[in-house]
């Protein structure tokens, strides 16, 4: 969606979507370090109005920000004032609606206020990032909601043909293809049995998302992101349950080498 626009100069994207379960399960999912970890990243929220908020992304990628509204479990409310070089501060917010005993609206919007222009691609940038993670979210509060839960982000840049790199990427987790209902074991970053839940192919990003199963069930999402100047490749990997911290530390090294195998393959 473009950015919309106000006479004050208000800039903003915005996002609606229905997840389930009921507000409170939804509110601890998006307004908490141990919920953001199911679904997004690891992170620390201090839950209280000027309360700090850090999203450790990698080690070398940390995003703060401060709380500005809290409404437990209706509205959450945070500004990053660094959140790119010379950039006004970012405003995000979110609110959760029920629209059942068992669903709510989620609406999420990012908004900054100036006359310039500048900072629209990357506004649209992060509602291009959420579709992912909105669906791991939903996978985890419908079989995992309240768990414990750990999880990491890995990154890497490869060069050519996004399709090339596609195709490179699901060789090297042992799939020439990717649809919607295939049964995948994977022997790449770990030994692994999971079930395909989302492919999403499109003409800047590529990803799939496998539902995990096992003694530490969880989700995996490996895609790329075609920036031009390079091709973006990205796996986010979620454990849930009492082994997910142990688990996750494991897994990262072994991810980590693969990821770069594939980028530089």
């Amino acid at each position: 969606m473009p950015i919309k626009l106000d006479a004050s100069g208000k800039r903003w994207v915005e996002l609606e979507f229905l997840v389930p379960g009921a507000p409170d399960a939804v509110w601890h999912a998006m307004a908490t370090g141990s919920g953001n970890a199911a679904w997004f990243t690891m992170a620390e929220i201090e839950e209280r109005i000027g309360g700090r908020v850090t999203f450790h992304f990698t080690p070398d990628v940390t995003g703060h920000g401060t709380v500005t509204h809290w409404e437990p479990p209706c509205r959450f409310s945070y500004v990053e004032a660094d959140w790119a070089e010379g950039a006004p501060p970012v405003l995000t917010d979110i609110t959760i609606v029920a629209r059942s005993p068992d669903e709510c609206l989620v609406r999420m919007t990012h908004s900054i206020v100036g006359p310039s222009s500048h900072w629209d691609g990357q506004m649209e940038g992060f509602e291009s990032g959420w579709p992912g993670f909105i669906d791991v979210l939903r996978l985890y509060l419908t079989r995992h909601a309240g768990e414990e839960a750990a999880s990491f982000q890995l990154f890497a840049e490869a060069r050519g043909d996004a399709l090339v790199v596609w195709r490179t990427l699901l060789d090297g987790l042992g799939h020439e293809t990717a649809d919607v209902g295939e049964n995948w074991t994977l022997e790449a970053g770990e030994t692994l049995f999971g079930e395909v839940v989302v492919v999403r192919q499109d003409a800047v990003q590529r990803y799939v998302i496998l539902r995990i199963d096992g003694e530490v069930p969880g989700v995996g999402l490996f895609g790329l992101y075609d920036a031009g100047e390079a091709i973006r490749l990205s796996l986010c990997r979620f454990f849930y349950g009492a082994g997910a911290s142990e688990a996750a530390v494991a897994a990262r090294p072994k991810w980590h080498a693969w990821l770069d195998a594939v980028a530089t393959s």
